[in-house]
């Protein structure tokens, strides 16, 4: 077994406090075992003047992270699943999902407002297609500001009133420690979050037995199987950062429920189904959910987020 072990990250606040929590519990369930940080700062975190859409999608997040695997400059990455493409390069894998936080959405606003409360032409900002497609549709009259950066970043911004409100995902606050005055956890069954939202990823190489092995431990079968789920989603649509899409699955003793939508990005269109199975199906549940809803309108509204980029 390896002696020590190189975790590749991202720089900010958020993903090191998720590659510490992996840190400190491998060196815990392995004595002997040293883990060490290499922050790596990708293409995503360079680059805050673009939309992810415009740049070309979420790998940006982990495309020099996957590179330095692939090297071997680092032995494994942690990644918030919801940063990660439907498919991995060639050699790699997701070896584990820890048990998921919450996946829900927190509503950030200067006197408490929820959604339905806010005054038409209200700024709220976010780079997100899937938050920016959910909020038009539930609240047509808001006004969307493009708003990149870490979550404190993004919570600054909009305490100096360069947005009058933006949404969070709860799993990164909580991490954190942060728990902004005035906000409001929107209803995941309502406001779908994002594919894998509020689960860690772990990846490694396929062909490394000995790092796989030590991260095993750390899966989570219930949230890994939930993950997958939605993953198959993702795949089967063939989308990414430049459609709004969400899934979520609630995983029970025997099936895996899978929730899921596409949306317009104007938030006119939005089209959700449901599809349950034994949880060795999770690749045909999240495959034939997205095969519907790409028949019930899906696939002219994917042409268009095509014509339109």
């Amino acid at each position: 077994m390896k002696q020590h072990l190189r975790i590749g990250t991202r720089g900010s606040a958020l993903a090191l406090w998720q590659a510490e929590w992996v840190k400190a519990r491998l060196e815990a369930l392995w004595p002997g075992l040293r883990v060490e940080l290499v922050p790596i700062r990708t293409s995503g975190d360079r680059i805050q003047d673009v939309s992810l859409a415009t740049l070309g999608g979420k790998g940006l997040f982990v495309k020099e992270i996957e590179e330095a695997l692939l090297a071997e400059t680092v032995d494994l990455a942690v990644h918030s699943v919801k940063d990660l493409p439907g498919d991995f390069p060639n050699g790699l894998t997701l070896s584990a999902v820890p048990e998921r936080e919450d996946a829900r959405d927190i509503l950030i606003t200067r006197n408490g407002e929820t959604l339905a409360e806010l005054p038409p032409g209200t700024r709220v900002g976010t780079s997100s297609l899937r938050r920016q497609a959910l909020l038009l549709h539930l609240h047509p009259g808001v006004r969307i500001e493009m708003l990149r950066g870490n979550v404190d970043t993004r919570l600054r911004k909009q305490r100096e009133g360069i947005v009058d409100a933006t949404v969070l995902a709860a799993a990164g606050l909580k991490r954190l420690g942060l728990t902004p005055q005035h906000s409001s956890v929107l209803d995941e069954h309502v406001f779908l979050p994002a594919i894998g939202q509020g689960a860690l990823g772990i990846e490694t190489r396929a062909n490394d037995k000995d790092v796989r092995a030590l991260v095993e431990p750390l899966n989570h079968l219930a949230s890994a199987i939930a993950v997958s789920a939605e993953r198959a989603f993702l795949r089967r649509m063939g989308g990414s950062c430049r459609t709004p899409l969400a899934a979520k699955g609630t995983v029970t003793e025997e099936h895996v429920h899978l929730t899921a939508l596409i949306a317009s990005p104007d938030g006119r269109i939005l089209i959700r189904g449901e599809q349950e199975g034994p949880h060795q199906a999770v690749e045909q549940i999240g495959g034939s959910l997205a095969e519907r809803l790409l028949a019930q309108g899906g696939a002219e509204i994917m042409e268009e987020v095509r014509r339109n980029a």
